[in-house]
This record gives structure tokens, sequence and C-alpha cells, in this order.
């Protein structure tokens, strides 16, 4: 689906976005949960050829299930950095592997949600250049409804952005890792006109409700996973279907079979951070 700024006034005006993006316009791509290999091996496989045909200038991935389907390691991270990402947020799972906490600290390109504080390693935002030369800011912040009691996003991240107005770059992309779609609505209005962008992550579930919200910032509630298809949010179903039929813990295997690659594309002003428009990419691999 596409969406530009166009549908505020009439969606019959839609058109389709220039294959590449016009000339003061950053092209990024935001992508949704990775689940375990699979999820890795489609962005090997898509991403490279993507840059290229889409004309993108900046991709963010949320990588907290990419290794083994829970957590984050070195070695995972590299091989996502290698395949042209350049930034990996996440989000609860960030601290099943122990080993990415040191890594969290030395590496600025992976965040952890902003709103853990300052007692935690790592960071949860960052300022990075785009291919072009441009700067983009990238905050990663997560829910509290059904999730960990952390420091409130709402207040948190408004503070960061109020603070920061005269130091950050206008392009600002933010992943909300949250779990429930009013938290991600509202933390999406909440921040309308303040950043470029408000993409969730999480329920690995991709939503249909892209669209720019009145002061220029894109949103989506979930921009879903990249990983297998025939699965239960990306792990095997025998694996997971015990827990809702007798109630009883089981350990989660990542499924196989044919992989779905999930994204969404924004244009943003490089003058304004304004963005002018929004599409969800989706597409299907074989294994």
């Amino acid at each position: 689906m596409r969406h530009d700024i166009a549908e505020v006034q009439a969606a019959d005006t839609l058109t389709p976005a220039p294959l590449r993006p016009a000339n003061g316009t950053l092209r990024v791509l935001m992508i949704g949960d990775l689940i375990g290999k699979p999820g890795r091996s489609a962005v090997e496989r898509i991403l490279p050829a993507l840059r290229e045909e889409r004309g993108l200038d900046f991709v963010t991935a949320n990588g907290e299930n990419v290794a083994g389907g829970m957590g984050l390691t070195t070695s995972t991270a590299q091989q996502l950095f290698a395949a042209g990402v350049d930034v990996i947020t996440s989000g609860n799972h960030i601290w099943d592997k122990r080993e990415i906490y040191p890594e969290l600290e030395r590496d600025e390109r992976i965040l952890r949600p902003v709103n853990y504080g300052p007692d935690v390693p790592g960071r949860g935002w960052g300022v990075y250049h785009a291919a072009e030369g441009s700067e983009v800011a990238v905050i990663n912040a997560q829910g509290r409804t059904y999730m960990q009691p952390i420091d409130n996003p709402f207040t948190m991240v408004r503070a960061l952005l109020e603070d920061g107005a005269d130091e950050l770059p206008q392009v600002r992309l933010v992943d909300f890792h949250c779990e429930i779609t009013s938290e991600k609505n509202a933390f999406g209005l909440h921040l309308d006109g303040m950043v470029s962008a408000v993409c969730g992550t999480h329920t690995h579930v991709v939503t249909g409700d892209e669209r720019i919200l009145p002061r220029g910032t894109a949103y989506l509630s979930d921009i879903g996973m990249t990983g297998p298809v025939h699965s239960i949010i990306g792990f095997e179903p025998s694996t997971v279907l015990p827990r809702f039929v007798t109630g009883l813990p089981t350990r989660f295997e990542v499924a196989g079979g044919p992989v779905v690659f999930n994204a969404v594309q924004i244009d943003i002003e490089t003058g304004t951070g304004r963005a002018r428009h929004i599409e969800r990419l989706s597409r299907l691999l074989d294994p």
C-alpha cells in the first residue's frame, strides 16, 4: 500500500512513489522484527539489491530476535551490517544474549530502548550519516502495557526531542517496540510533527494502517516480522501451540519454510523532516 501527503486532501490523487527519491528527499527503509536465521538470510538476500532498486539512503532493522529467535549476538549484528543495515534497533529481547552487552556500549549502531534508563548497557538513540550525506536521528523506545514497567516513553522521548531540538537533525526515525495498538497510536500522535516517522515493532504481525499524520509524521502500528510464513509469529507451531492447549511452558523453535520480508519505505524532506510518502513492502522468498 502507498500513501503520501496528498491523502490528507484527496485519496484519488495518489500517485506511485518514484523509483528514486527527489532532490532534498531522504528515502529510508525500516525493517520489522527479524526472526532467527531465516530473517537474517532474507535480509542478506534482498537488501543489497533493494537498496539499489529503490534508491534507499538509510536502513534500520529490528534485530532483537535474530540470534536463534531470541536476542542478538556480535556475529549476527555484523552480518546485518554487511548486508546493508545501517542501524539495528531492538526491544525487550535485546537482553537475552549477554554477550551483546559490551557491544551495546562499543557499537553506536546497535540501540536498545531509550527508556530503560542510564543504569543498563548501551544507548537508546543516536545520530547517523545517510548514504547521500544527510544526518538521521534514530530513537528506540519501548511501550509499557503488558511489558516491563520501565520509564515512561511518552515523557522521556518528548523531553529528549524538546531538549535537543537545536542539535538533532530534522530527519528523525522512531522504532516503538510495543504490545498494543492503542499505545502505539497514542505515541504516534504524541510525537506528530516532532519526528519524521513512528513505526511499531514487537507483535510480529504487520498492520495495514500506514498513513501520514496531520503534522507530517509517517505512522504504522507494526511493520511486521521478517521470518517464516507458516509459523506462529515466526516460531514452529508445534512448539507454540501446546502453550495455548495445555497452558504448560514450552521452548520455542524458529520455524522453517517460505519467509516473508516486511518493511516500510518512507520519503522524508531533509529540510523540514516531514514525511512525504509511506509505503509498505512485503516480499515472499522460497527457503
